[in-house]
C-alpha cells in the first residue's frame, strides 16, 4: 500500500518513540472481553478501555496540526455510529479530536519548559442517542524534550578572593550554570565547565565548577587582580551542546610578605633650640609594599645620645615615625644628637620569615641651632615679705637673670605696671634690687604678685619675665569697734540687772594668736545710775540696766560710751557709742512704740489737742482754696465767642511816638509828655460804640511812679473789661511825645464816639474790608457779647 507525505511522517515519529522508550508505543485501546457498556441509574460497569500516555517533540514549527496518537473504543464497529469526544488542560486550543476517526493533532507549538504534560479525558458517544458507550477515561499527552535551552549562570557575574602566594590547587570560588531542559531525558541538561580566560593562573573542574588556583607564588605586588572567563556547555560538552559563559573577577588578598625598608640609611634635621616642648622635629617613614594590618608598624628608638631628649611615636594613618622633644634644646649645651631608628612590622606571618626580618634600622642626626634666647631668671616665682610698717624706699629682695646665650650680654630689670597698677614698689635697673615705693596696707591688699622684666642690654626685644609674690605682715594699726550697728532698746517697765543688749567687736588686724577684746565703760559713764556693762571674756560683753522705771517723757534716748582694748603689741582702743531707746513695751518685754512725744509736743499737749490743731489746719486750708476758686472766676469773660479767629491772640496798639523830638530808638523821654489830658476812649479791638470808663489825668510825678501808676490802671481796665477776650493777650503802653510841630498824629482820639468819622461805607467795599467795618462800623454794641 502507498503512503502519502503525512503519512510517512507519522511513520517515522511512531519509530523514533518506539526506539526512545524501549518499546513503549502509543496506546490502542484494546478489546475488551467483558460485556457490552452500558449504564442504568448508578449501576456502573466494566471499563472496556485503557488509555497509556501520548508523547508528543517539542518546538514542532510544521505548517500542519502535529499528529498525537488516536482514539479507538472495540465498540466502534467502523460504521460511524460512534463519536468521540476530547476535554480537559487544552482541549479544543491546543490538541482537537478527529470525533469519527479519533484521530489527536496538536495545532500549536509546545514548549516542555513551559509545561511539560497536558491530562485530558476522552469519551466515546452513541452518535444517535448522544450517549456514553465507554465509561470517560483520563489519559496523559507529555511533552518530549529537545535541547532547546543553553546554560545559564543565575548568579554570575562572581567575584572572589584569594591570599597572594596560596600553594596551588587552592580553591579560590564555585560557580553553577543551570540548564532549563529535561535532566531526565538524554544528555540535554548534563554540563560540564571549562575556563576561556585566565590561564595559566587559575583552573576549573569541568563537574563541579570549582575554580583553583593553577601557578604557584602569585605575588598581590606584582598583580593583584585577574578577570576570569568560565563556560558551561551541555550535552555532555559534546559538539552540538549549547553554552553559557560569566566572568569571575579574582583579588589577590595581601599577605605579610615584605618587611619595611627604609628609604635612606641615615636622615639629618636642623631644629632651633626655642622649640617648645612636644614639638615635631622630623617624619620619617620606612617603605613597605604590604597595605593594611600587614603594613602596620612600630618604630623605637634603640640607640644614641638623645635617648631622653627625643622621642618616636607611629602616625597611624601614614605610618610614619614621628619624632618629638621631650627636654628643651640648650645650643650652649649640646649642639648635636644621633639616634638610632628601629622600624618593625606588627604582625609577623611565619610563613614568610625566610624571605628576612621583617624590620630594618636607620640613623637620625639632630642638629640643635642656635637663637637669640632672652633673661632667664634665676628662680620661676621669688617669695618675699614686708612689714606694713615699713618706710618707703625699705629693701625687700632681689631678683636675679642672665643671659643665657654665649654672648651672655648684661640684663637691665624693670616692674610690669599692669601688676602694680599703685606703684607701691620700684626695683634697681642693674641689681634687681625690689623696694618699697609706697606705704603698704595689709588690710588693703595682702599680697601683691608682681612680674619682672628682665631684658637684654644689646637686643631689647629679648625679654624675660620673672613673678614676685611679696606677703606684707601685719601689725596692730587698726582699733577695735562694733562689731555691727546695733538698735538697742529698754522697756519702760524694765527692771534692774535685766540685759538688754550683747556686743562684740572686729578688728582689721590678723594677729597670729587670734583677737582678744576686752569691753568697759568710759570714765565718764562708769558711775551712771541707768546702766552698766559685763565683759564675758570671750570678745563679747553684756550691756544691763541699774535701775527701773524708765520713761520716755523725761528722756527717751541714752548714749553709753563703751571702751575697747585689743590684745595687740602695743594695744589699740577705740571708743564706741551704744544708742539705747526708751520703748513702750507689752506684758511679754516687746517694743510696741518707741516714738518719743516728750521731746516732739509741748510738755502736757495731748493727743486731743493734737487732733484739734491739725483740724484747724486743714480748714485754713479749704478756706484758702475757695477764695482762690472764686476770684479765678471773677475774672472769667461772661460770654466767649467761639468764632473768633485765633490768630487775634494778638492785639496790637501802634501808638504815635514823639514827633520830630523823637529821633532817637528806644529813647523814653518821648513816653514822659504827661501835659496830654487822656480822654477816656475805647478799646480797638471792640466796636467803636462801646465806652470805658475814664481815665484819670496824669500830673507831673516822679518817672516811676507815673510808669508804675500807669500800667496799674491799664491792667486794673483789662481786667474788669466785659468784652475784653477771654485769653491773655499782648498789650502795649506807651505814651505819647509832646513838641511837634504838626502836633499829635496819633490815631486813638479817631475811635472815641465824639470822632467825626463815620466808617459804615467800608462794608459796601467788598469782603475784603469785612474786618474793618466790623471795627469802625456801627453794629452790636460789643463784639464779645
Amino acid at each position: 500500500m502507498k503512503l502519502g507525505k503525512v503519512e510517512f511522517c507519522h511513520l517515522l515519529q511512531i519509530i523514533a518513540l518506539f526506539l526512545c522508550l524501549s518499546g513503549m508505543n502509543q496506546a490502542e485501546p484494546s478489546r475488551s472481553r467483558s460485556k457490552p457498556y452500558f449504564q442504568s441509574g448508578r449501576t456502573r460497569t466494566k471499563r472496556s478501555w485503557v488509555w497509556n500516555q501520548f508523547f508528543v517533540l517539542e518546538e514542532y514549527m510544521g505548517s500542519d496540526p502535529l499528529y498525537v496518537g488516536k482514539l479507538h473504543s472495540d465498540v466502534d464497529k467502523g460504521d460511524g455510529s460512534i463519536k468521540y469526544i476530547l476535554s480537559g488542560e487544552g482541549a479544543s486550543s491546543i490538541f482537537i479530536i478527529d470525533e469519527n476517526t479519533g484521530d489527536i493533532h496538536a495545532t500549536k507549538r509546545l514548549d516542555r519548559e513551559e509545561q511539560a504534560y497536558y491530562t485530558l479525558r476522552a469519551q466515546a458517544l452513541d452518535r444517535l442517542t448522544n450517549k456514553p458507550v465507554e465509561p470517560e477515561s483520563e489519559f496523559v499527552i507529555k511533552i518530549q524534550d529537545i535541547n532547546d535551552n543553553e546554560p545559564k549562570f543565575l548568579d554570575g557575574p562572581y567575584t572572589a578572593g584569594v591570599p597572594e602566594m596560596s600553594p596551588v590547587g587552592t580553591s579560590v570560588v564555585q560557580v553553577t550554570a543551570t540548564d532549563a531542559d529535561d535532566p531526565t531525558y538524554g544528555n540535554s541538561a548534563r554540563v560540564v565547565y571549562s575556563i576561556l580566560q585566565g590561564q595559566p593562573y587559575f583552573s576549573v573542574e569541568p563537574k563541579t565548577g570549582i575554580i583553583k588556583t593553577a601557578l604557584p607564588n602569585m605575588d598581590r605586588e606584582a598583580k593583584d587582580q585577574y578577570l576570569l572567563v568560565i563556560q558551561a556547555k551541555d550535552m555532555v560538552g559534546q559538539n552540538g551542546g549549547l553554552s553559557g559563559t560569566t566572568s569571575v573577577t579574582v583579588t589577590l588578598t595581601d599577605v605579610n610578605d615584605n618587611p619595611p625598608r627604609f628609604p635612606r640609611r641615615s636622615y639629618q634635621y636642623n631644629v632651633p633650640e626655642s622649640l617648645p616642648l612636644a614639638s615635631v622635629v622630623a617624619r620619617i617613614k620606612a617603605a613597605d609594599a604590604d597595605v593594611g594590618p600587614n603594613a602596620e608598624m612600630e618604630y623605637k628608638i634603640v640607640d644614641g645620645d638623645g635617648l631622653g631628649v627625643f622621642k618616636i611615636s607611629v602616625d597611624k594613618d601614614t605610618q610614619e615615625g614621628i619624632i618629638t622633644i621631650q627636654k628643651e634644646l640648650d645650643f650652649e649645651a649640646k649642639t648635636s644628637y644621633t639616634l638610632r631608628i628601629e622600624a618593625a612590622n606588627m604582625h609577623v606571618d611565619p610563613r614568610f620569615l625566610s624571605l628576612g626580618p621583617f624590620s630594618d634600622m636607620t640613623t637620625v642626626k639632630i642638629i640643635v641651632e642656635d637663637v637669640d634666647e632672652p633673661p632667664v631668671f634665676t628662680s620661676r616665682l621669688y617669695s618675699m615679705v614686708v612689714s606694713e610698717a615699713a618706710k618707703v624706699g625699705t629693701i625687700i629682695g632681689t631678683v636675679a637673670a642672665h643671659d643665657p646665650d654665649a654672648s651672655n650680654s648684661p640684663v637691665r630689670y624693670s616692674i610690669d605696671r599692669n601688676t602694680d597698677l599703685e606703684r607701691y614698689f620700684n626695683i634697681d635697673a642693674n641689681s634687681g634690687v625690689i623696694t618699697t615705693a609706697k606705704s603698704l596696707d595689709r588690710e588693703t591688699n595682702a599680697v601683691h604678685n608682681i612680674t619682672v622684666l628682665a631684658m637684654e642690654s644689646q637686643n631689647p626685644a629679648q625679654i624675660g619675665r620673672g613673678y614676685v609674690a611679696i606677703t606684707i605682715l601685719d601689725i596692730n594699726d587698726n582699733a577695735p569697734e562694733f562689731a555691727m550697728e546695733y538698735e538697742t532698746t529698754v522697756c519702760e517697765n524694765a527692771q534692774p540687772g535685766q540685759i538688754i543688749q550683747k556686743i562684740s567687736a572686729i578688728d582689721k588686724d590678723d594677729p597670729p594668736n587670734g583677737h582678744q577684746f576686752y569691753f568697759s565703760l568710759t570714765a565718764e559713764a562708769a558711775n551712771n545710775h541707768n546702766f552698766t556693762l559685763q565683759d564675758n571674756k570671750d570678745n563679747t560683753a553684756t550691756v544691763l540696766t541699774r535701775r527701773n522705771g524708765f520713761r520716755r517723757q523725761e528722756q527717751s534716748v541714752f548714749y553709753l560710751p563703751i571702751f575697747i582694748v585689743d590684745s595687740g603689741s602695743p594695744s589699740l582702743s577705740s571708743t564706741n557709742t551704744l544708742t539705747i531707746r526708751v520703748c513702750d513695751c507689752d506684758a511679754d518685754g516687746i517694743a510696741q512704740t518707741c516714738n518719743a512725744e516728750a521731746y516732739i509736743l509741748p510738755a502736757g499737749l495731748s493727743t486731743g489737742a493734737l487732733i484739734a490743731i491739725l483740724a484747724c489746719v486743714l480748714t485754713l486750708l479749704v478756706l484758702v482754696l475757695l477764695i482762690v476758686t472764686m476770684r479765678r472766676r471773677k475774672k472769667e469773660p461772661l460770654i466767649f465767642d467761639e468764632e473768633r479767629d485765633i490768630r487775634e491772640n494778638i492785639v496790637r496798639y501802634d501808638d504815635e511816638g514823639g514827633g520830630e523830638e523823637d529821633t532817637e530808638a528806644f529813647d523814653m523821654a518821648a513816653l514822659r509828655n504827661l501835659n496830654i489830658i487822656r480822654d477816656t476812649k475805647t478799646r480797638r479791638d471792640v466796636t467803636p460804640e462801646i465806652q470805658f470808663l475814664s481815665r484819670p489825668t496824669f500830673k507831673s510825678i516822679p518817672d516811676n511812679v507815673i510808669f508804675r501808676e500807669f500800667i496799674w490802671e491799664r491792667l486794673k481796665e483789662a481786667d474788669v473789661d466785659p468784652c475784653a477776650p477771654p485769653y491773655d493777650s499782648l498789650q502795649t503802653y506807651a505814651f505819647e511825645g509832646n513838641g511837634s510841630v504838626a502836633e499829635s498824629l496819633s490815631s486813638l482820639d479817631s475811635i472815641s464816639s465824639n470822632s467825626d468819622q463815620n466808617y459804615d461805607y467800608l462794608s459796601d467795599w467788598g469782603p475784603r474790608f469785612k474786618r474793618l467795618a466790623d471795627m469802625y462800623g456801627s453794629g452790636p454794641d460789643c463784639l464779645y457779647s
